[in-house]
């Protein structure tokens, strides 16, 4: 799930990076979250995708917030989605998570040539 999601280049590039420090760490995240969470029946992968992203903006957690962006390509989560999520997130979380997860969105879809004004 997690290279279905995220692609291979992140995992393969989690896995080459990974230690004996960390090794436990990524089994972890691997098995509770990937394995776990992202595997139940409960919700659609869109809109847990969007519920990651979501979650990821309000708490600020720009390079993870990124890396779920450009998986979006993988999952099918449109930018017009995406900027539903970001208002979403601007009532709940507050603006100023929401403006800086636009930033980080329109960062992310310039270097995946996504082009925002078709939204």
């Amino acid at each position: 799930m997690r290279r279905e999601v995220l692609g291979d280049a992140h995992v393969d590039r989690s896995l080459a990076n990974q230690s004996a420090f960390d090794a436990g760490f990524q089994r972890y995240i691997t098995e509770m979250a990937w394995g776990g969470v992202w595997t139940s029946d409960g919700l659609d992968r869109q809109t847990r995708h969007m519920l990651t992203i979501a979650i990821l903006a309000a708490l600020g957690r720009e390079h993870e917030l990124a890396l779920h962006l450009r998986a979006t390509a993988n999952t099918g989560v449109s930018p017009a989605q995406i900027a539903e999520v970001f208002h979403q997130v601007a009532v709940y979380a507050g603006v100023p998570a929401a403006n800086s997860a636009f930033a980080i969105a329109k960062s992310v879809y310039a270097e995946m040539g996504v082009d925002l004004d078709d939204v």
